[in-house]
């Protein structure tokens, strides 16, 4: 009798212990808009398992690729009530949360790599500072790339896109801004009704980086693309520092170094394929329209009035100031 109860306070004991390994695991759901099999849904694969290997399960990562999530205002919601603990998010996404971080994507403000990483470094530290004040943690850039414009008519000049039905992703006031400026009435829908709109033709065109274009299928429903390096759109990983904070600090630091070396790897790599995509693009039969001098002052004029229309509504004019100074 003795011994039956020594074994079930230990079988008790055991099982408690268990409960209490399992009560300290975390899941992070991360949720993009990419869809599987892009470079970003690799690249986040790989650090979900890296992650699970070196916690020991500890830690895991679940990935919803492809806006099975939802859009990413679904994601800010669903991370603000903890249906989703992480995101990789565009500016978009990114300016749900805090709405300074677009000044990073003014029209024309980064015209090449080399400045955007100089920027982007410079100002790491203020926008860690920033994003944890709104309750989420900035884990590394993941940067989308230089947009460019996709159409069903050649777009050569400001003139071409006024009477043109544009996409503008819902809820975006930087695009709204521009759109504003050069005269155009676009056509608000979420990124995932893009490809749809276009078959049906409910809109004409769509801005996006080459590679996401080809990721999205939007390049196989257009006819044109314009390339001008409109804006070097940002992305970034993020979780909630709610989430966050439920992780070990030895377990914060080493999925912090995971996950920062992969959004910097997916940048490297996101740069090469922008370009391969570019050429893929002609493969495909897209007509490349380039725009002359005069037709590139006109949209960079409209640019320059966006830059002061967004002051005290996105950002601030220090802010603005700094970072035009920085990209020189």
């Amino acid at each position: 009798m003795c011994i039956m109860k020594k074994l079930a306070a230990a079988g008790f004991f055991a099982g408690f212990l268990m409960m209490g390994s399992m009560a300290q695991a975390t899941d992070l759901k991360f949720a993009t808009l990419a869809p599987q099999g892009t470079t970003m849904h690799k690249q986040l694969q790989q650090a979900a398992d890296e992650i699970k290997a070196k916690t020991g399960g500890r830690v895991t990562m679940t990935i919803f690729a492809g806006g099975t999530a939802g859009d990413e205002k679904d994601f800010v919601r669903k991370m603000n009530f903890g249906e989703l603990q992480g995101a990789a998010l565009t500016g978009v996404g990114l300016g749900l949360i805090n709405s300074e971080v677009r000044v990073l994507e003014l029209p024309f403000l980064l015209k090449n790599t080399a400045m955007a990483d100089k920027v982007y470094v410079a100002m790491r530290p203020y926008f860690e500072k920033a994003f944890n004040a709104k309750g989420f943690v900035l884990l590394g850039w993941a940067e989308v790339g230089f947009v460019n414009i996709f159409s069903n008519k050649a777009i050569k000049n400001k003139a071409d896109l006024q009477g043109t039905k544009m996409w503008m992703w819902a809820g975006d006031p930087l695009a709204e801004s521009m759109y504003r400026a050069l005269g155009v009435t676009p056509v608000p829908l979420a990124l995932t009704d893009v490809l749809t709109s276009l078959q049906t033709g409910m809109i004409d065109g769509a801005y996006a980086p080459p590679l996401g274009a080809i990721a999205f299928q939007w390049h196989t429903k257009t006819k044109f693309v314009t390339d001008v390096n409109l804006v070097n759109a940002t992305g970034a990983l993020v979780v909630s520092k709610k989430e966050w904070a439920k992780i070990s600090g030895a377990d914060q630091t080493m999925i912090k170094g995971i996950l920062e070396a992969k959004a910097k790897s997916l940048v490297a790599q996101t740069r090469v394929e922008n370009g391969q995509s570019k050429e893929a693009l002609k493969s495909a039969g897209l007509q490349v329209v380039t725009l002359d001098a005069a037709a590139l002052g006109e949209l960079e004029a409209a640019a320059q009035s966006v830059q002061k229309d967004l002051v005290g509504k996105l950002y601030p004019q220090a802010l603005l100031d700094q970072v035009l100074s920085l990209a020189k």
